[in-house]
C-alpha cells in the first residue's frame, strides 16, 4: 500500500473479467425489470436490447457498483480504518477486459500512547470571592427589585427615570424607528448626550424635535456613526425606589431565612462561575500541552469536518444575532483554509483524548446520559421518551455519549495534572 503523503494511500486494484460479467448480468436484469419499450410488456424485454439500448446505463452502473465493493473488500481485508470517501482515478473498463482503477485513500492515523499524559501543566488558580464581591453582587440584585413610582408632572433633569415614545423622522436603515415606550435613565452613562441634553427641561406631554448623534462604534449597526433625528414625546417622570437591605428582602428572593444565608449563596454562585472559568482556562492548557508531546499526521478529511464545524458554529452565532451570513459574500474556500492550524489542533487532541480514555476505561454511564436527555427534553417541552427516540435516529445520542466521555476524560488529566500559578496577562 504505497504511502503518498500523511495517512494518505494509494492503491491499483483490478476486478476480474468474470466478476464484472457477473456485475452486468445484475444491473441488466434491475433495468430489465423497470424498463418500458414498445412491443414489450414491463419485464419482458429481452436482455440483449437492454444490454444495446442501455449500454451506457449498464457501464456506469457496473462502475458505480464494482468499484466501491472492490475496495471496501481490499479494505476490509487488509483491516484499514479508511476516513473519508476515496479518490477513485485512472480507470480502465473496456468490453472483455478487467476493470482497473487506482483508488487514493486516507486512513485514522496510527501513533503510540506514551505515560505523559499524566501529570501535564495545568494552568489553574483556586477562585478566591471577597466580602466586596458579594456586595456587589447582592447590590446588582437589589438593583434588579427596584421599583419605579411616577413622580407629579414637573421639569426633568438630567438624573431622572423618564418614560419617552419616540419616532424617527429622517431615513433610518432596515425601516424607520416607532417605539411607544421607551425607559430612559438621563444620568446613565449609557445613554446618548443628544437624549440627556435634549430631554432635560421636558415636561410630561412636551414634544421636541432633536437630532441624536450616534458613535461610530454604537452596538446597533444599522445607527452606528449617523445622525437621526426624532420626534419626542416626554410621558412620565419617575423616580427609583431601592428595596431595603433586610431579611425580608432575602427572603423574597427565594427560599433564604435571612441575609446572611443570602450572602452565603451568593458566595458559592460567584465561586461556581469562577471556578468554572478557571477550569476552562487549565483545560485549554493542558490539551494545548498535551497536542504539544504528539506529532503525527492528521486526515484531511477529518480536519476539513472540524473546520466546517467551526464556520458552522461562528455562522450560526452570526445569525443569533440577526446578520444573515448570504449577505457577506464569504468566501468558504478561503474560510476554511483559515481555520486549518485550529481544526488541525482540535482532532490531534480529539484522537489522543479517545487513546486515553480507552486506555484509563473511560466512558460514559447510562446515568449520565440519560440526565442529558432528560436536560434537553425539558429544555424543549417535550416527552423524554420522544426525546430519546429522536436522538437515537439521527446519531445525537451517540454524539452525547461521546462529549460527555471526552469531558471525564479532561477531567481525569485535570486530576493528575501539576495546577500552576496562570500566567499573567499581558496589559
Amino acid at each position: 500500500m504505497p504511502l503518498v503523503e500523511g495517512c494518505k494511500h494509494e492503491i491499483e486494484l483490478v476486478i476480474s473479467v468474470d466478476e464484472i460479467a457477473k456485475e452486468t448480468d445484475g444491473v441488466v436484469e434491475d433495468i430489465r425489470k423497470k424498463a418500458q419499450l414498445p412491443g414489450f410488456r414491463p419485464g419482458k424485454v429481452p436482455a440483449s436490447l437492454i444490454r444495446t439500448k442501455f449500454a451506457n446505463d449498464v457501464k456506469s452502473e457496473v462502475v458505480e457498483r464494482a468499484v466501491p465493493k472492490a475496495f471496501r473488500k481490499y479494505a476490509d481485508g487488509e483491516k484499514l480504518q479508511v476516513v473519508g470517501t476515496p479518490s477513485v482515478k485512472e480507470l480502465h473498463f473496456h468490453a472483455g477486459e478487467p476493470l482497473k482503477f487506482k483508488a487514493e485513500f486516507e486512513v485514522a492515523p496510527e501513533f503510540e500512547l506514551r505515560d505523559d499524559y499524566r501529570g501535564l501543566n495545568a494552568e489553574y488558580a483556586e477562585p478566591v470571592v471577597t466580602d466586596e464581591d458579594v456586595t456587589a453582587r447582592v447590590e446588582n440584585l437589589r438593583d434588579r427589585k427596584a421599583e419605579y413610582i411616577n413622580e407629579d408632572p414637573r421639569p426633568a433633569t438630567a438624573e431622572d427615570h423618564v418614560l419617552i415614545a419616540l419616532k424617527s423622522l429622517s431615513e433610518v436603515e432596515g425601516g424607520a424607528i416607532d417605539q411607544p415606550e421607551v425607559a430612559l435613565f438621563l444620568g446613565g452613562e449609557e445613554t446618548l448626550p443628544g437624549f440627556r441634553d435634549n430631554i432635560s427641561g421636558m415636561e410630561p406631554g412636551d414634544t421636541r424635535e432633536f437630532a441624536v448623534e450616534y458613535p461610530a462604534e454604537y452596538g446597533v449597526e444599522r445607527l452606528a456613526g449617523k445622525s437621526i433625528t426624532f420626534s419626542c414625546t416626554l410621558t412620565t417622570i419617575r423616580r427609583r425606589e431601592l428595596p431595603e437591605l433586610n431579611d425580608e428582602f432575602a427572603q423574597d428572593l427565594g427560599d433564604f431565612k435571612n441575609l446572611d444565608e443570602l450572602r452565603e449563596a451568593v458566595k458559592r454562585s460567584i465561586h461556581s462561575e469562577r471556578d468554572s472559568d478557571a477550569r476552562s482556562t487549565a483545560h485549554n492548557s493542558l490539551l494545548d500541552a498535551l497536542t504539544a508531546l504528539y506529532d503525527f499526521p492528521i486526515p484531511q478529511a477529518f480536519v476539513d469536518q472540524q473546520a466546517d464545524s467551526i464556520i458552522e458554529s461562528r455562522l450560526r452565532g452570526l445569525a443569533d444575532q440577526g446578520i444573515d451570513p448570504r449577505a457577506l459574500n464569504l468566501d468558504f474556500a478561503k474560510l476554511r483554509e483559515s481555520q486549518y492550524e485550529r481544526a488541525t489542533k482540535d482532532v490531534r487532541a480529539s484522537l489522543l483524548l479517545e487513546k486515553i480514555s480507552q486506555r484509563e476505561s473511560i466512558h460514559p454511564t447510562q446515568e449520565e446520559v440519560d440526565t442529558e436527555v432528560q436536560r434537553i427534553a425539558r429544555q424543549q417541552r417535550e416527552a423524554v421518551a420522544a426525546v430519546r427516540r429522536r436522538l437515537e435516529q439521527d446519531g445525537t445520542l451517540a454524539n452525547i455519549a461521546n462529549h460527555i466521555r471526552t469531558q471525564k476524560t479532561i477531567n481525569f488529566l485535570f486530576e493528575q495534572a501539576n495546577k500552576v500559578p496562570p500566567a499573567p496577562k499581558s496589559e
